[in-house]
């Protein structure tokens, strides 16, 4: 027994110290981002590193916001390119002018964010129907977005530029939106998690006569849940990081996201690692965010996973 002891003792001693430097590894790189957000110019250029700052600084962010600037907010007219002559986006009402960072940071996370909510809404109710439905080429359907997840973006890319020009839709946010709602991988993933959903549930509330809609919002909808935490962060991470796509189909300094915004600057200021330094911050605030609010979600959806497999 001693022997045992001793054994899973050193066993949780390895592991703790082997995490540790995992974490370490990963986080680095955040820490570096952020540190040399607050460095000066010449100490960012030094080829000296210095690992922590002697002299915590603002310039790189009053530089970043004084670049350009746009339209805090715009609404569209819904397809107005469609009526306009000139096949533009017809623009209802701006905002007033601001750091073009700040435009591109509303534009990424209303981006990301529409992204998620209309994946998981649209995955939860397409997993649910393939695991507890039955209907006619159900298994050849799923069969096809199985296939689907293997096929690279890049693939479909000229099928998907045509369809958002066909819509008018191209240069705008929706153009990258709409690719990322349908992933394969979102109706997969809520598909297995809605085949744990007990029948007996499901029959019990159609008994009590519950309407389908009700029983997939009430029911469904909480058994499920940890998927969904997971599916989000998933969906935002894949939409927030998704740059080839943003570099397809965004063409202005108003729709561009903070990663185009920063590319940009990139290409005009390639040797200011100070200015790339705060905007690459300014970026990792929202994504850090959705993660630690779903979190718990991502967590148990993970662990429920690897039970199921």
């Amino acid at each position: 027994m001693k022997i045992q002891s001793g054994r899973s003792r050193a066993y949780r001693i390895v592991s703790l110290i082997i995490l540790i430097i995992l974490a370490f590894l990963f986080t680095f790189p955040l820490y570096w981002i952020i540190t040399g957000a607050f460095k000066s110019s010449a100490v960012n250029n030094s080829p000296q590193p210095t690992w922590w700052p002697t002299e915590w600084v603002t310039d790189n962010f009053k530089a970043l916001f004084k670049q350009r600037t746009a339209p805090l907010w715009e609404i569209f007219m819904p397809f107005g390119s469609f009526t306009n002559p000139e096949k533009n986006r017809v623009v209802l009402f701006a905002g007033p002018d601001a750091p073009a960072a700040f435009r591109w940071l509303i534009n990424a996370v209303f981006m990301a964010v529409a992204a998620m909510v209309i994946t998981c809404v649209t995955a939860a109710m397409a997993g649910y129907a393939l695991a507890k439905k039955r209907f006619n080429g159900r298994a050849l359907l799923f069969s096809l977005i199985v296939c689907a997840m293997a096929l690279p973006k890049q693939v479909i890319l000229i099928p998907l530029l045509k369809e958002m020009s066909g819509l008018r839709l191209y240069g705008s946010l929706w153009a990258v939106i709409f690719p990322t709602v349908g992933w394969p991988f979102g109706v997969f993933l809520m598909k297995q998690f809605s085949e744990g959903i007990p029948g007996e549930i499901l029959e019990a509330a159609r008994i009590d006569g519950s309407s389908e809609w009700n029983t997939f919002t009430t029911v469904v909808m909480p058994m499920i849940k940890p998927g969904i935490g997971a599916l989000a962060i998933f969906t935002f991470i894949n939409c927030w990081n998704d740059y080839f796509m943003q570099l397809v189909m965004l063409d202005a300094n108003n729709v561009y996201t903070i990663s185009m915004g920063i590319a940009t600057l990139q290409a005009e200021t390639s040797t200011d690692i100070g200015l790339l330094m705060a905007g690459a911050a300014m970026a990792s605030v929202p994504i850090i965010t959705i993660f630690l609010i779903f979190q718990k979600y991502f967590t148990q959806g993970i662990a429920m996973g690897a039970v199921k497999g």
